[in-house]
């Protein structure tokens, strides 16, 4: 949809502008803005994600340091405040979903003895026992297999990994 392609498009030059748009802390504060004066420049980017009201945070400060900024319409300034706001969650929220991932591609030793493994219930080892999963990602999938059951199983077969 054209609508949506503009969007995205208006999006991505006001990500790329804010970016590039910089100030040292003496200039922002020559301008008022409080900043903490560590030497380090603040991008337009950076100063928008900044939460508050008022003329030293947001929306507000950008359009004081950068009177340019004021050609982006108020929605896409809006909308890239509330992207790189979240961006930090984001990328965290990734990794873990990676790890997750790596996590779940662990395999399972053939012949792993389910009975040794410390913190696994009798159902829990039954179940496993029975299944034989070749991966953490396919015991996982086994009906009523417990987090708490793969956090023992990852553990174990991770420390076997260290000590081969």
């Amino acid at each position: 949809e054209p609508a949506f392609a503009e969007k995205i498009a208006a999006l991505d030059v006001a990500r790329e502008t804010l970016t590039a748009l910089t100030a040292k802390p003496q200039e922002l504060a020559a301008l008022g803005i409080k900043v903490s004066q560590d030497g380090v420049p603040r991008t337009a980017l950076k100063m928008l994600a900044h939460t508050g009201s008022g003329p030293d945070a947001g929306i507000e400060a950008v359009l004081r340091v950068w009177p340019e900024t004021a050609s982006f319409a108020p929605a896409i300034l809006q909308q890239v405040a509330n992207d790189s706001l979240y961006a930090g969650y984001l990328d965290r929220q990734q990794a873990d979903i990676t790890a997750f991932r790596k996590d779940e591609a662990l395999a399972l030793p053939d012949g792993l003895d389910y009975g040794r493994i410390g913190g696994l219930s009798n159902e829990m080892r039954e179940k496993l026992g029975t299944a034989r999963p070749a991966t953490l990602g396919a015991a996982s999938r086994i009906p009523g297999v417990t987090p708490a059951a793969l956090t023992a199983l990852l553990r174990h077969v991770r420390r076997g990994e260290k000590a081969a």
